[in-house]
């Protein structure tokens, strides 16, 4: 039973993504991705050397799957966006927004991680966009009461 939602409240939320794409054999691989949702557009970190990146330069071919999931709560929201995805140069500023929604306010972020890992001025760094060409959502959070009472 497909029960479509808006999926704006999804992607507004510091939840997680895999990012799948495919190797020049045709191999799948899956990555987990923070990510912004900004301007119609999926943004997830990246780097020039990253593997993702990589596989996005040679087949742009990507599908990013987002779950809402609350067990005791009851959620179960999936939104599904395709499309081909490009690598971008680095935008310090939307860099800087993708990790508040991940790690709070600045002054309490890990200064190591924000040095050794996100590396936000390093000249390497870049972001993964997808404009999808389709969307999916898919609400089955009734799978606890039923779909009398199920959530949209």
């Amino acid at each position: 039973m497909t029960t479509p939602f808006d999926p704006a409240p999804v992607l507004a939320k510091p939840l997680m993504a895999n990012l799948a794409t495919v190797t020049a054999d045709g191999a799948p691989r899956n990555a987990p991705v923070w990510f912004a949702w900004e301007d119609g557009a999926l943004w997830m970190l990246s780097g020039i050397d990253n593997s993702s990146a990589q596989r996005i330069a040679a087949n742009p071919q990507v599908a990013v799957e987002i779950v809402d999931y609350d067990n005791a709560g009851g959620v179960l929201r999936h939104v599904g966006l395709r499309g081909r995805a490009t690598v971008e140069p680095m935008d310090t500023a939307l860099f800087r927004r993708l990790l508040r929604r991940y790690l709070g306010p600045e002054e309490v972020w890990n200064a190591w991680f924000i040095e050794e890992v996100a590396c936000i001025d390093h000249p390497d760094g870049r972001l993964i966009r997808l404009v999808p060409e389709s969307v999916f959502t898919n609400d089955v959070s009734f799978f606890r009461s039923g779909p009398d009472l199920a959530t949209s």
